[in-house]
């Protein structure tokens, strides 16, 4: 495939059910509650897929806010899950936006767009090839 480039990143098994994953200079600690065997040293994996779809589509805002010098003082996102009795079973996300004071009104749906173009939930939506293989020693 033309195009096309790979990145690669390793995962440790930091003890018990914690997991250490290091992208770049950053490790990012995954852990589960103590209910479930855990230490609770750190976000859950679903958790973090859940965060990192708001945090990407948070970074789309603030981009937008800065390309329009607007000011981002106040603003602030929440992201509410909807869940079916399916375990880790995600049916909606909805990102709530409040905008800061002043907030040009004509640029209110601009902003939604943006934060659209989230490149995390692009890949969820056209998701990717997941392939489990044993890897040679």
């Amino acid at each position: 495939m033309s195009g096309t480039s790979t990145k690669t990143f390793d995962v440790s098994f930091a003890g018990g059910v914690a997991i250490e994953a290091k992208i770049g200079d950053h490790v990012i600690r995954t852990d589960q509650s103590r209910d479930e065997g855990g230490q609770d040293s750190g976000p859950t994996p679903f958790g973090l897929l859940m965060a990192s779809v708001a945090t990407c589509s948070a970074v789309y805002a603030v981009r937008f806010c800065e390309n329009r010098e607007i000011p981002i003082e106040g603003m602030k996102l929440r992201a509410v899950c909807e869940f079916t009795d399916k375990p880790f079973h995600m049916d909606k996300m909805t990102l709530e936006l409040t905008l800061p004071e002043g907030f040009p009104e004509k640029y209110k749906g601009a902003i939604l767009k943006a934060m659209n173009l989230c490149a995390v939930k692009k890949n969820i939506i056209d998701a990717p090839e997941f392939e489990t293989v044993i890897a040679e020693r």
